[in-house]
């Protein structure tokens, strides 16, 4: 029987303590625990897996210069994972253990031994730990504005099964700028974590054991097998099932996340009646843009985040339904939801009594930008995105045409600027992530798909366009669209090492649409440009 959706309130993560703080550094101590939740009125307790025990985790909240340390505690099941384990895919093979974890904060500038690299897992107790691993502590220096980062699993080949039993939680980091802006704050700021996931009838997690969703083993295919993309036929906002939200006819900002393994979302705030709610923007993943921009239609692809801004007050007595009609798989223009029930994702009832005069406003200017050019950049790389099959005739996605245990191919050099082209030949849209740094979308532009395939040279077909308006900022995540090339700029600072560039929709990250980057410290400084076909 479907759920009825708009009956249970909009949970509010908490906002995480610190053991102590003492020299200087902030220090909190963070366990992975399983627990009971309830993600629906009429679900029976799902058993997920939490930060703190708490699905979604708690929220941190810290200051921009903060030095802070986290431990990261597995105290997780020893042998057996909530969710079925392909132990086909790289990195989740015997003798590795089922049950692994790492954490990255995603969007943090951070050394490489606090990134959360996928190989620096450890288990239950730190009995046993990966290759890359290196501390039980990770250092968090928080040297970059105020921005919503986010932190979740990353453990190489199961990324995709600890984020979606529960692994996931907000990081929020303030700074001066944000505290002088009169914008809405306190109970008027809320976080919204939007996730697709799908239950068994008795309340459990339901995830495709392979391609058939479950029913049993495919000829050929291991059991279980992963799948290509998984699509939830339940939309949840953080841990709720189509939640609604009672607010005051005043201004709100809310930090949107999209932690789905591979769903985007394409969302408008609307009235019974159908008309737009006008949605201001104020942020990007990095932080905030310049001037706010007036929005009737947002998009997000998994990990994408953005600052918003709602005035409610002319909307007293109403109720306001967040839409969502992004095709699945995504891609530029397509229509196919692969299940109805997800073109809505919550409610906004208008119905609070004002508790106070809102002087709140949404500002003329925000705050100022550094651009980067193409003139800072003193190397240009095209990175192919491509479609291959394994061993067993499943579809692989690839970046540059290799997997995650190549050998290293792109090695910036430390506070260098670049520009990376991605080059996609597959027929969908990918988020693009890298690990380390904030990047500015450049442009995007239709190339010749089989002409590249042919001959590796980018042949060009029409115009370029530049970064859509909710792009035009700090970003850490990319949608590279299908026959596009899309180009963004960096600068690789400020750390030396190794750290991770991948898709972000997880079934492809864990399926090998992830490779190494390594950050080099400079020997010998060159003014030359360098255009490069990876």
């Amino acid at each position: 029987m479907p759920l009825e959706k708009f009956v249970d309130p909009l949970p509010l993560p908490r906002v995480l303590q610190p053991k102590r703080r003492k020299g200087g550094v902030t220090y909190y101590e963070v366990a992975m625990r399983p627990t009971l939740h309830k993600a629906h009125r009429d679900l029976p307790l799902t058993l997920v897996w939490g930060y703190e025990g708490l699905y979604p985790g708690p929220t941190f909240e810290v200051r921009s210069g903060e030095h802070v340390r986290v431990k990261w505690k597995n105290e997780l099941p020893v042998y057996r994972h909530l969710l079925p384990v392909d132990t086909t895919i790289h990195g989740a093979e015997p003798p590795n253990p089922a049950v692994r974890t790492v954490v990255h904060l995603h969007g943090a500038n951070v050394a490489p031994d606090s990134d959360g690299h996928p190989e620096a897992w450890f288990t239950n107790g730190f009995r046993q730990t990966g290759p890359f691993f290196s501390t039980r502590v990770y250092d968090y220096p928080n040297i970059q504005p105020a921005t919503a980062l986010w932190y979740h699993d990353h453990a190489l080949g199961i990324t995709r099964l600890n984020v979606y039993a529960g692994l996931a939680g907000f990081y929020l980091i303030r700074d001066n700028i944000e505290d002088e802006l009169n914008i809405p704050k306190g109970r008027f700021e809320i976080p919204l974590l939007i996730q697709d996931r799908s239950f068994n009838p008795d309340g459990s997690l339901a995830y495709p054991s392979g391609p058939d969703s479950g029913a049993g083993a495919v000829d050929g295919l291991p059991f279980p097998s992963i799948v290509p993309e998984f699509f939830g036929d339940t939309i949840l906002v953080n841990g709720k099932a189509w939640p609604y939200l009672e607010v005051e006819p005043r201004k709100y900002r809310f930090r949107v996340l999209n932690g789905s393994n591979s769903r985007f979302y394409r969302t408008q705030l609307k009235l019974s009646d159908g008309r737009t709610v006008p949605v201001y923007q104020i942020g990007t993943d990095g932080g905030f843009i310049e001037q706010p921009v007036l929005l009737n239609e947002m998009i997000l692809g998994p990990a994408e985040r953005l600052d918003i801004i709602v005035d409610f007050s002319p909307y007293k007595g109403q109720t306001i339904l967040m839409t969502n009609d992004a095709p699945t798989p995504f891609m530029p223009g397509g229509t196919e939801v692969m299940f109805p029930e997800t073109r809505e994702i919550m409610q906004f009832r208008v119905t609070l009594p004002l508790s106070g005069k809102d002087t709140t406003v949404i500002p003329d200017r925000i705050t100022s930008i550094e651009w980067l050019t193409e003139e800072d950049a003193v190397r240009t790389r095209n990175l192919a995105l491509v479609e291959r099959t394994d061993q067993f005739g499943r579809l692989m996605l690839l970046l540059t045409d290799r997997r995650w245990s190549d050998p290293i191919s792109e090695k910036p050099i430390l506070d260098t600027v670049e520009i990376w082209g991605f080059v996609n030949t597959t027929p969908d849209t990918h988020p693009i992530h890298l690990h380390l740094v904030r990047f500015q979308v450049l442009d995007r532009q239709p190339f010749d798909v089989a002409e590249f395939e042919r001959t590796g040279r980018v042949i060009y077909t029409g115009e370029r366009s530049g970064p859509e308006v909710t792009e035009r900022g700090w970003k850490d995540t990319v949608r590279a669209n299908p026959g596009e090339v899309t180009r963004i700029i960096a600068r690789f600072g400020d750390f030396a090492g190794v750290y991770p560039w991948h898709c972000h929709i997880l079934e492809h990250e864990d399926h090998e649409m992830m490779r190494p980057y390594e950050v080099l410290k400079p020997h010998i400084k060159s003014s030359r440009r360098i255009v490069e076909v990876d």
